[in-house]
């Protein structure tokens, strides 16, 4: 899997596919894990649907990351992808911020 990428200093931004579902979960959770930086922000902006397994898939990545000294941190201004991580009550667990630029600064 190969989804695009920008980085800043140590940070590096992960543009997710169109949907994070059973079929991508897994593939989104290793890619997340394997980058030559452990401070990830995930841009979910485009991202149309997800299912539960994506949403494990990012706590799972979250967890790993923490190991290996970094985090995950999530971008969305996508009011569907923001009421989905609120109803779940993973913005709770995971941080979510209304763009990448606050996004990577909090990492500073």
């Amino acid at each position: 899997m190969n989804l695009q990428t920008e980085i800043f200093g140590a940070v590096i931004v992960v543009h997710t596919p169109d949907e994070l579902s059973k079929d991508m979960a897994d593939n989104v959770e290793r890619f997340l894990t394997s980058l030559e930086r452990n401070n990830v922000v995930l841009d979910l902006d485009n991202t149309e649907m997800i299912d539960s397994d994506g949403l494990a898939a990012l706590l799972d990545a979250q967890e790993k990351l923490h190991e290996l000294g970094g985090d995950l941190k999530i971008s969305t201004t996508n009011h569907a992808n923001r009421k989905i991580l609120e109803i779940t009550r993973l913005d709770a667990q995971l941080e979510v911020f209304d763009s990448v630029v606050d996004a990577v600064r909090s990492f500073i």
